[in-house]
């Protein structure tokens, strides 16, 4: 079958596609293909050894759940909404992994049979976008072949996310909106950690900024700055408010220089309507993006991520909530260790000090069960709404010392005690 730009195929020609045993790559959130993805389903029992490999789904399936085993499953990345019960459950597999790694780790461990992916509609050329995403996906690009399902409300949007048509095997067409994530507004701890991180970020550097109430908070902080450069795997609506406030303009950045960096894109439709056809956005495959070796190469580069809980050596544990899987590493490590070599680089990651119940996120040591996600040796800042602990280069007791000293004021005299105890403080 030969894909034509005049003529959509149907969805179910996806199948001649999809022989016994592939291994089928799908990109994260809004670049799932739905309606792609539906044919497979109502078509399982025909099926045989398929695999779909994805990070962060966010709509929970059939197959995710475990309903067609040795037909169709799914084998995951990144826990996303769509996944989190199904690997509590034992219906699923979570490879760990660092982001920058995935296409690496698809290539040696897969057969790379077919992307299914979403895309915009195509240009005059034949050029279609992969629009929302290039994350590891568009890493295939000219080495696999792809079926798209092509939205007509998906943004175009540019970067080495762009696939002629004869680079696939066939497109649908469809007519959707695109899932929306709303953030919630930040508290005053929230803002307290925020303007924390701001007051230390210079003008002129060059941001990895993650999605959520405490980053949002920060690029609202940072309104005041200059010539701030974006270089980070999630842009969100939190971005624009700070381009339009003159604070972002990528001047200083030694790549894509004026431009704004990235590998996927999450929010709202007010971000989708500002990224249709906007070239100053470069979405590029996060095998670059990710990389450290790339990061390290921009100077000032600030990095900024959440974690879960943190103990009094300075390990970081970001994907797990009270010892049970929630997410995986993500990017966080490799933004953490880019930063460290950047020349005048900070890597921060931020925390709420206590749960929602009370409970310290900062504890002599870390909850059984979680798993260290950023190292001691690379943690660089710890914050918490109490300050900011300066970890780099620090000993055992005064890492400790500056961790007790950004513990809520609840908890500081048992962290005291039990690090004496242990000896991390003389």
């Amino acid at each position: 079958m030969t894909a034509r730009l005049d003529r959509p195929n149907e969805p179910e020609d996806v199948l001649a596609h999809i022989p016994e045993g592939a291994d089928v790559i799908v990109p994260l959130t809004l670049g799932e293909p739905i309606g792609l993805i539906d044919t497979l389903e109502a078509h399982a029992e025909e099926l045989r050894g398929v695999r779909i490999h994805r990070m962060d789904p966010y709509l929970r399936r059939r197959y995710i759940d475990g309903e067609f085993p040795g037909k169709l499953e799914h084998v995951d990345y990144f826990l996303g909404a769509g996944s989190r019960q199904a690997f509590w459950d034992g219906h699923c597999d979570l490879v760990p992994n660092h982001f920058s790694e995935m296409p690496l780790l698809l290539r040696k461990s897969t057969r790379c049979t077919i992307a299914l992916a979403a895309a915009s509609p195509p240009d005059r050329h034949g050029y279609f976008s992969l629009g929302t995403n290039a994350d590891y996906t568009a890493a295939f690009i000219g080495e696999i072949p792809f079926f798209l399902e092509v939205n007509a409300q998906m943004p175009r949007t540019f970067g080495h996310n762009q696939l002629h048509l004869s680079q696939i095997a066939g497109w649908t067409r469809v007519d959707r909106p695109l899932y929306e994530a709303t953030v919630p507004p930040p508290d005053d701890r929230d803002q307290r950690i925020a303007d924390l991180i701001a007051e230390r970020v210079p003008d002129g550097a060059c941001l990895q900024i993650g999605i959520g109430r405490i980053p949002n908070a920060l690029l609202t902080s940072l309104a005041g700055h200059r010539d701030l450069g974006l270089h980070t795997e999630a842009l969100s609506d939190g971005v624009l408010d700070l381009m339009e406030a003159g604070a972002l303009t990528g001047a200083r950045k030694l790549h894509e220089r004026n431009k704004h960096v990235a590998t996927f894109c999450i929010g709202t439709k007010r971000l989708y309507d500002w990224l249709d056809n906007n070239t100053s956005v470069a979405l590029e495959p996060v095998d670059w993006v990710n990389d450290p070796r790339v990061v390290a190469k921009e100077p000032n580069f600030v990095s900024i991520n959440a974690t879960s809980e943190v103990d009094l050596m300075g390990q970081a544990a970001s994907e797990t909530i009270g010892g049970r899987y929630w997410s995986s590493s993500g990017g966080q490590a490799d933004f953490a260790r880019g930063a460290m070599y950047s020349v005048g680089g900070k890597a921060f990651l931020v925390l709420h000090s206590t749960t929602h119940d009370g409970a310290s996120r900062i504890n002599l040591q870390l909850t059984p069960g979680s798993v260290v996600t950023t190292l001691k040796n690379t943690v660089d800042h710890i914050v918490t709404e109490y300050g900011v602990a300066e970890l780099r280069g620090r000993s055992l007791s005064q890492r400790a010392d500056a961790l007790i000293r950004i513990a809520h004021p609840q908890h500081r005299d048992r962290l005291t005690a039990e690090a004496r105890k242990f000896g991390f403080l003389r």
